[in-house]
């Protein structure tokens, strides 16, 4: 596929060579290098205006949506260091923390920035997507008989962590791994665990939806839901289902048709709202038992994180997350749940932080895909970030989803340009 200039070109290869950079270990690192690396070229065409080279010049000023994930991020840097500072932990752990948000949080604005100015076509983004589909899917038949073959789990651990993260998981290559509950082998394919290997082939599942090509199209979905059933994770089937339905029954709120239903189906609930109600607590009562280890684990760690926030740290929280009892098998306390572990990391102030831009960003793209077939992938990529947050801490995993949070950046971009020529239009003078 022809790019259209070297930030196509950066962009397309750095999404293409993901299993490469797996095989390396290399992902962690790679993520935060494209996001800076692609805010600083945006930041240098905005500087430069006429003067940049022409097919790198800025698209236009930088949507006010952008701008607010940045104030969103900068006050989760604020409140990161005043938590330090309340607790005491000193200056190295504070640099270190900064340098960790660096890597996660300052993600979720550098990508939609970079975005919204350098003139990135979204269809890039899907293709290169698509092509990961395509590797992942010639893979599997090596990534399935390795349990039945005797190969070992983890093939190696990178040198490369050296260069510091949240874990060695984040620089090891797995070819599976086995369930600690029943034994049974799991694959994360080249995300550092299985549920959120899940959700990136969510993710994978909606950007293929886009392709107007249907052999990339069908390559992209296969792969998606491979990486969804055979991570076996009980988050990814809701969110299949949400992410891929949701959008495309939102043209329907501008449908009158659609209003008349959902009358006669509200009247309806009256007779069956018992009965239905019963159906869904039955089906959530079997999704927690589906994993019930797992679930009781998320449960207590939620539990611990909201009574000590309430206790101990309101406003800027503890500044970074705590080793758990074993109560809860060890796991920090502040992980495994967005917001509960912004609440007690970062307090309040780091939680509306994050909501404020993500419910804006949310309804924008919503409405957006009421009136346009474009805003059916953000309003995906937002629905999938949202469940993410239920089940794991985003920021240390913004790193894989860097190519979806560029396409929000690029929409914000699409939707700027259309108000502009419509205001620019000349008025239409009466005959």
């Amino acid at each position: 596929m022809k790019r259209n200039n070297p930030a196509e070109g950066f962009v397309f290869w750095s999404m293409t060579l993901t299993w490469a950079f797996y095989a390396l270990g290399a992902l962690y690192i790679v993520g935060p290098v494209v996001a800076w690396l692609l805010a600083g070229l945006a930041a240098i065409s905005l500087y430069l205006g006429a003067a940049m080279r022409s097919d790198l010049r800025a698209t236009g000023p930088v949507p006010a949506l952008v701008w607010l994930w940045g104030l969103g991020m900068a006050v989760m840097l604020i409140a990161l260091w005043i938590g330090h500072l309340d607790w005491s932990l000193g200056l190295a752990k504070t640099i270190k923390s900064s340098i960790g948000w660096a890597k996660g949080w300052a993600l979720l604005f550098l990508l939609p920035f970079a975005g919204a100015v350098l003139p990135i076509r979204r269809l890039v983004l899907i293709r290169s997507q698509n092509i990961v589909g395509l590797c992942t899917f010639l893979l599997l038949p090596l990534l399935v008989v390795a349990p039945t073959l005797g190969l070992p789990e983890k093939i190696f651990v990178s040198p490369l962590k050296a260069a510091g993260g949240p874990g060695p998981e984040y620089f090891s290559v797995y070819l599976y791994t086995l369930d600690p509950a029943s034994w049974t082998p799991r694959w994360q394919f080249y995300a550092p665990w299985s549920p959120f290997a899940g959700l990136l082939g969510v993710v994978m599942v909606c950007f293929a939806l886009e392709d107007r090509d249907r052999r990339w199209l069908l390559a992209g979905v296969l792969a998606g839901l491979a990486m969804i059933f055979l991570s076996k994770s009980r988050m990814s089937l809701v969110a299949l289902v949400v992410c891929t339905v949701t959008p495309r029954m939102m043209p329907l709120l501008a449908k009158g048709f659609a209003w008349q239903i959902a009358a006669g189906f509200a009247a309806s609930m009256a007779v069956l709202g018992t009965a239905l109600l019963d159906f869904v607590l039955g089906g959530i009562a079997a999704f927690k038992s589906a994993r019930a280890d797992s679930t009781r684990v998320r449960e207590t760690l939620q539990r611990i994180a909201y009574e000590r926030w309430q206790n101990e740290a309101v406003w800027f929280g503890h500044g970074t997350v705590q080793p758990g009892p074993h109560l809860v098998e060890y796991m920090p306390i502040g992980s495994h749940h967005t917001w509960y572990g912004l609440l007690f990391v970062k307090g309040l102030t780091g939680f509306f932080a994050l909501a404020i831009p993500m419910t804006v960003h949310f309804f924008v793209a919503a409405v957006d895909s009421v009136r346009h077939p474009r805003g059916r992938l953000p309003l995906s990529i937002m629905l999938a970030m949202l469940i993410l947050t239920f089940g794991e801490n985003i920021e240390i995993e913004a790193y894989l989803l860097w190519p979806a949070l560029l396409l929000l950046g690029i929409h914000a971009r699409e939707m700027a340009a259309e108000r502009s020529a419509k205001t620019e239009q000349p008025a239409v003078q009466p005959s």
